[in-house]
C-alpha cells in the first residue's frame, strides 16, 4: 500500500480521536489507549469503555498506521508494540486498530 493512503488513514483516525475526545470533554490527563484486536477483542472492548473509536485496517497497512498514531500523539511504545509486525497480525487475525480511554469504563 502506499505511503499516501497510510497517511489518509492515519488523519482520519486522529480527527476521530481528536473529535471524541473534544465531545466527551477528555481533560489534558485522559489519555487514549490503544489495541490491535480481533473482532472478538474489539466487542469485548466496546462494551467495557465508553468511548472507544474501532477501525478495520488492512494487515498491510495496520502497523504503519499503529506507529504513526502513537508517534503523532508522543507516546511511548513498548517492547511488544515495538515487535508488533504484519506477520503477527495476520497469524492472529488482529484486523482492528481500538482506541479505549481505561479511566472511562461503561456503566
Amino acid at each position: 500500500m502506499n505511503e499516501k493512503a497510510i497517511e489518509d488513514q492515519t488523519r482520519l483516525y486522529l480527527y476521530d480521536l481528536m473529535n471524541t475526545a473534544k465531545e466527551h470533554g477528555f481533560k489534558t490527563d485522559d489519555v487514549w489507549e490503544f489495541s490491535v484486536a480481533t473482532d472478538a477483542e474489539r466487542s469485548k472492548l466496546q462494551k467495557d469503555y465508553y468511548p472507544t473509536i474501532a477501525s478495520r485496517l488492512l494487515p498491510e497497512v495496520m502497523v504503519q498506521v499503529y506507529h504513526a498514531i502513537k508517534e503523532r500523539l508522543n507516546q511511548s511504545f513498548s517492547n511488544e508494540e515495538q515487535q508488533l509486525d504484519k506477520r503477527g497480525i495476520t497469524a492472529g487475525d488482529l484486523n482492528f486498530l481500538v482506541a479505549y480511554n481505561p479511566k472511562r469504563p461503561r456503566t
